[in-house]
């Protein structure tokens, strides 16, 4: 692909004291308002939400390959691509990222796929063993800029785990909320760290809006909520995902990836990194498909798609699927609009499909996934049943947590025998 200078995506008419590499503004999604980098997440003209806006103009396609596959194995190696200071690397974080894309020729045997077509992009390998790793890692120097002194976050296990360790890593306070019934092991690892872990009696949209009048509140002045005031630069950390798939398979875009769904952000920041390699060149510009995984139990998305709605009407949740148990999705609509968009589709699954993929993706391919594994594995199966999902494309299928973190799900796995230490006892089991 030949170099080439890569337009700017922004104006000149905003700027900001802070030094977040090229990030230049924050600008709304609905109205197209710009304001200064901040901690703001709301529009003050619309109140639709803010993301970042970028100043490119200076890349040379070329150069810029060059620069990031000879940076650091992790998240940082794109720091040209977000918004962090360029000695981002020097500073304490968990450097996550740059996890292994797996090519699950024995899962797409089994799904019917094409070998050498279906691959798992497995974040389990991240230093908390989840995603969210990387959108606490860009968090963290969001808070440095703006001088927080205490990180919390509202989340359904995963996050607060992510927040607990980058804080402890980085000198910070620590103080995150959660539900107060989530599984045990999610609870253990939050609390690890030694952070203040607050039970919330009510569920995950409960706490998020105690959050929000938190900030409000004096109490709440000097923290940094990665995904209230925060939000902004926390969800870029999601792109890095779409940033590793296209590297690792040869700077090349998949023809159809699978995304859990929550608040959706996850999957909205993937389409919005795969945009950006397309317009700086690093990637072939041609079509993709980008398809939503919700558990039955809390699929406001997939409703609204299914009905062919543009509002998400939100849900009770009532899922195994706890990481993903967001019944009012703050980015369903955008969610609805890429996949729409790409000709993908948003599918559910219910529980026992949930527990059945997680056994399948352990069996073929040797990957423990978490609940929210186990939904995007059955949702590709679903959709391959359905037509839906092409099985002679390149598809990439996230896994974004670790199993060990949902054993709840299948605590019906045990020992498929109890024998006795002899030869005899072992060949009367059937085991011989």
């Amino acid at each position: 692909m030949a170099a080439q200078t890569v337009a700017s995506t922004t104006d000149s008419t905003t700027s900001s004291a802070v030094d977040l590499g090229p990030a230049a503004a924050l600008t709304c999604r609905e109205c197209g308002h710009r304001v200064p980098l901040g901690p703001v997440f709301a529009c003050e003209e619309c109140f639709g939400p803010l993301e970042i806006a970028y100043d490119f103009s200076s890349y040379d396609t070329e150069e810029l390959r060059k620069r990031i596959e000879s940076g650091p194995a992790n998240i940082w190696r794109y720091a040209p691509l977000l918004p962090v200071p360029a000695d981002v690397a020097d500073k304490p974080n968990i450097n996550p990222g740059w996890t292994k894309l797996v090519q699950a020729d024995n899962l797409a045997r089994e799904l019917g796929v094409d070998a050498g077509k279906l691959f798992v992009k497995d974040d389990s390998g991240n230093p908390t063993h989840s995603f969210k790793d990387r959108v606490v890692a860009q968090a963290i120097e969001a808070a440095r800029a703006f001088g927080f002194t205490t990180l919390s976050c509202s989340s359904t296990g995963n996050l607060a785990g992510a927040v607990g360790a980058a804080a402890a890593r980085a000198g910070f306070r620590s103080c995150v909320f959660i539900p107060h019934d989530l599984e045990q092991g999610k609870v253990v690892m939050a609390a690890i760290y030694g952070g203040e872990l607050v039970g919330i009696e009510g569920n995950y949209d409960d706490v998020n809006r105690f959050c929000s009048e938190l900030i409000g509140d004096s109490a709440g002045e000097g923290w940094g909520f990665v995904n209230v005031n925060l939000r902004p630069y926390y969800a870029e950390g999601s792109k890095t995902l779409a940033y590793e798939i296209c590297e690792q398979l040869g700077w090349r875009l998949p023809d159809q990836l699978v995304v859990p769904i929550a608040s959706g952000s996850q999957l909205t920041k993937i389409d919005k990194g795969l945009q950006e390699l397309i317009k700086l060149g690093l990637v072939e510009d041609k079509p993709y498909k980008i398809f939503g995984a919700q558990a039955e139990g809390c699929s406001p998305v997939s409703v609204a798609y299914k009905a062919g709605h543009d509002v998400v009407r939100p849900q009770k949740p009532n899922t195994i699927a706890k990481s993903l148990a967001i019944g009012n999705p703050a980015d369903g609509p955008y969610v609805l609009d890429i996949a729409r968009r790409t000709g993908g589709a948003v599918e559910d699954v219910n529980d026992e499909q949930v527990v059945d993929a997680i056994k399948l993706l352990a069996r073929t391919e040797g990957i423990f996934a978490e609940t929210a594994g186990g939904v995007t594995v059955g949702v590709t199966r679903k959709l391959i049943e359905n037509g839906l999902l092409d099985p002679t494309l390149t598809t990439v299928v996230l896994n974004t947590g670790d199993g060990l973190k949902t054993l709840d799900a299948v605590a019906g796995s045990g020992l498929t025998a109890t024998i006795r230490p002899t030869l005899e006892s072992f060949r009367d089991a059937g085991l011989g």
